[in-house]
């Protein structure tokens, strides 16, 4: 029998996370401030603490994990890869399949990996509270699981359009212990006026996020958390990437596409950034970011300085941006409705180092259930846009007899998401792809990276 799965021994965790900032090829453009300056890392110190604004701006290649962080890391880490003999079989392909399976983790996703992180470097501070947004509910939980911890309270703003289609993701952030609320809300002044100007908005990520920074920024025990899109929190996602990269090494085997789902970045970037380290030693090897058409921010959006949130509370950021803005359609990959990128992602799109690929709701769901009845994992509707891709990259090699081979990330599992699937069953799901004339409109508001 030939074995499905590599694994790593617990003492095999990484001592380190990758810091991708010290190999670009170009540095990465400053934040600006609402007068076009750039700023300096004081300009976090109201919502981060002081460890986390150092990651931020940090240079070095390699960043020690705390002991502590990795002695939580072992609950589920290191995740296991495997290779989808079953489903190279079903598609006929002579491509070698492989995925990392981040949904072995307590919260079910990736998300963790950096909630626990944050957690830690909060705590340190002698921060006892943290606020955060969430779309689909794996960040929110994962914060949740990570303030239990280490003994913070936490208050979730969860975007409208997955209050109400996860409730039980909602019921997982309750069960350790945080409060979750509906976005836009009633406590804030940028839910407020949000639900004044359409009270049935979906709500999206950025303003979720200006609901959690308003009212951290208005506490001094309280401190924001984000999960995704910030240097800080790609830095510790790294830890998939690395893994893999071991796991491969026991094989002898290096992996030709590297596939990753992207809303914010953090999982696509820390699948992908530890191996631009073999494609800087001339190592041919794809790097694909994977995206909704009904939030087609990589792929139609502008490299420009935009607010990471609806309101413009945050700092201008170097990233692809379909505008702050922007509300997207409620499609069920919630995670992956955000108007704009990790500046680290688009930094490295705009120089042609990572791809970026668009795909329809519907095509996603198709993959997702023909890899859970090959493999038997149910994946989250997220996930499935990685899939969607790593399929069509197998059937492409088949075509053209090229035994490459792909790896992805299965960011996390979709057990939360019955209803999406129930809907994709049914026939109540359909595709959509944002309007031009918005998407122009919107760019047209933006001012580029010079």
């Amino acid at each position: 029998m030939q074995d499905i799965k590599i694994n790593l021994e617990e003492a095999e965790i990484p001592s380190h996370w990758y810091n991708v900032a010290a190999d670009l090829p170009t540095p990465l453009p400053p934040p600006l401030g609402p007068d076009g300056k750039p700023i300096g890392p004081d300009a976090l110190a109201a919502i981060f603490p002081e460890a986390l604004i150092l990651q931020e701006v940090s240079t070095e290649r390699w960043i020690a994990i705390p002991d502590a962080v990795r002695e939580v890391y072992r609950q589920w880490r290191p995740a296991p890869m495997f290779r989808a003999r079953r489903l190279e079989e079903a598609l006929g392909t002579p491509a070698r399949i492989y995925y990392k399976y981040e949904g072995v983790s307590p919260a079910g996703s990736h998300k963790p990996n950096t909630a626990v992180a944050q957690a830690y470097y909060n705590k340190q501070a002698g921060i006892s509270r943290l606020t955060t947004e969430t779309g689909a509910g794996q960040w929110g939980s994962s914060i949740a699981l990570a303030g239990a911890m280490f003994g913070l309270t936490v208050r979730v703003y969860m975007v409208r359009v997955s209050y109400q289609q996860k409730p039980f993701r909602r019921s997982l952030i309750e069960t350790w212990g945080a409060e979750v609320f509906s976005s836009p809300s009633e406590l804030t002044h940028a839910g407020r006026s949000a639900l004044a100007h359409d009270p049935n908005t979906p709500g999206s990520l950025g303003l979720a996020i200006s609901e959690a920074v308003e009212e951290a920024a208005g506490r001094a025990d309280t401190h924001y958390a984000l999960g995704s899109v910030l240097n800080h929190v790609v830095l510790h996602q790294t830890v998939i990437g690395l893994e893999a990269q071991a796991q491969f090494k026991k094989i002898g085997v290096t992996p030709d596409v590297v596939i990753g789902c992207c809303g914010g970045g953090s999982n696509f970037g820390g699948t992908a950034f530890p191996f631009l380290m073999d494609k800087a030693a001339g190592k041919e090897i794809r790097l694909i970011a994977v995206e909704p058409d009904s939030c087609p921010t990589l792929t139609k959006g502008r490299y420009c300085y935009d607010n990471g949130d609806s309101a413009g509370l945050t700092p201008l950021m170097p990233m692809y941006s379909l505008g702050h803005d922007f509300i997207p359609p409620g499609i069920h990959a919630g995670g992956l409705r955000y108007h704009g990128d990790s500046p680290l992602v688009s930094h490295l799109h705009h120089l042609g180092l990572l791809e970026a690929v668009a795909v329809p709701q519907l095509a996603t769901f198709q993959a997702g259930v023909q890899f859970a009845r090959c493999e038997g994992i149910l994946p989250a509707p997220e996930s499935n846009h990685a899939i969607r891709v790593a399929i069509d990259e197998a059937l492409r090699c088949k075509e053209q007899g090229e035994a490459k081979t792909i790896f992805f990330t299965l960011s996390g599992h979709g057990h939360f998401d019955m209803a999406a699937y129930d809907r994709y069953f049914a026939g109540q799901l359909e595709d959509y792809s944002y309007p031009e004339e918005e998407i122009a409109a919107a760019l047209a508001r933006l001012r580029p990276v010079e």
